[in-house]
């Protein structure tokens, strides 16, 4: 049958075919990409990020209570490895352990033991920032969009704002006197708004005197009457002695805050 057109004389024009895709209803031609897109904003939300940082945290938490690894890097280091290598090779696994919370004074004897005072103190500063930072990047990119709405308290308040606007001087004092965890000033600083370098820096500068005595302690503990080692141990009972009474001068603060 002939269009209007074509009985006016005029040419005939026609209509493109219409695409497959048009003919499919609306709903049924965006369900697929809103069902993947819903997925994916699913599995980014920051409660599911701060599942995957227990599950990460549990798993190396068991790693180490069933297979010990502190034990091999004090009694079964492989005797191939020596010298600068063998403590890049410590370094790495020292940062590894503190990320599972293998307690850093252990590895501290263990690398004065195993590479002497300068060389075990050197792997066992690369070993505590490097870990430090595992741990600070893990919080920070899977904890904190989580747990910051839930800082309501007034003591996770004031610790909050604490690290947020003095993150290098409280840093240095939490590095400085052991009275904090390693792992937990790692993942409190993680949460907080504390910038990457003062947290490394902090870090670094702020463990040389606690990590020196550790490692000098291991490196002599074949000789526990001689003075470097005497000396070592009192460098470890008098911070932990000054940061306990800090913190009890410091209660009331914290508590008007």
């Amino acid at each position: 049958m002939l269009d209007a057109t074509t009985r006016s004389g005029g040419t005939a024009t026609a209509a493109p075919p219409v695409p497959a895709t048009e003919l499919v209803p609306t709903e049924f031609n965006t369900a697929p990409r809103g069902l993947a897109a819903r997925c994916t904003r699913a599995l980014l939300s920051p409660w599911s990020r701060l599942s995957l940082l227990v599950s990460l945290l549990v798993s190396a938490g068991a790693t180490v209570l069933l297979f010990e690894p502190q034990k091999l890097l004090a009694d079964g280091w492989p005797p191939q490895l020596n010298g600068a290598a063998a403590s890049v090779v410590f370094a790495v696994a020292y940062g590894l352990c503190t990320v599972a919370f293998v307690p850093r004074p252990l590895l501290n004897l263990a690398a004065g033991a195993l590479f002497g005072s300068q060389l075990g103190l050197g792997a066992s500063l690369a070993g505590t920032v490097l870990g430090a930072g595992i741990a600070f990047g893990l919080g920070r990119i899977l904890g904190q969009d989580a747990l910051r709405p839930l800082l309501r308290g007034r003591w996770l308040q004031a610790a909050d704002g604490q690290l947020s606007r003095h993150g290098f001087r409280s840093m240095m004092a939490a590095r400085l006197f052991p009275g904090v965890p390693f792992w937990a000033a790692n993942y409190c600083a993680s949460v907080s708004r504390m910038g990457w370098f003062p947290f490394l820096l902090a870090t670094g500068l702020g463990s040389i005197p606690n990590t020196a005595a550790y490692v000098v302690a291991g490196a002599q503990a074949s000789t526990p009457t001689s003075p470097a080692f005497l000396i070592a141990m009192a460098f470890i009972a008098l911070p932990a002695l000054a940061g306990a009474i800090i913190a009890w001068r410091k209660r009331h603060h914290f508590r008007d805050r």
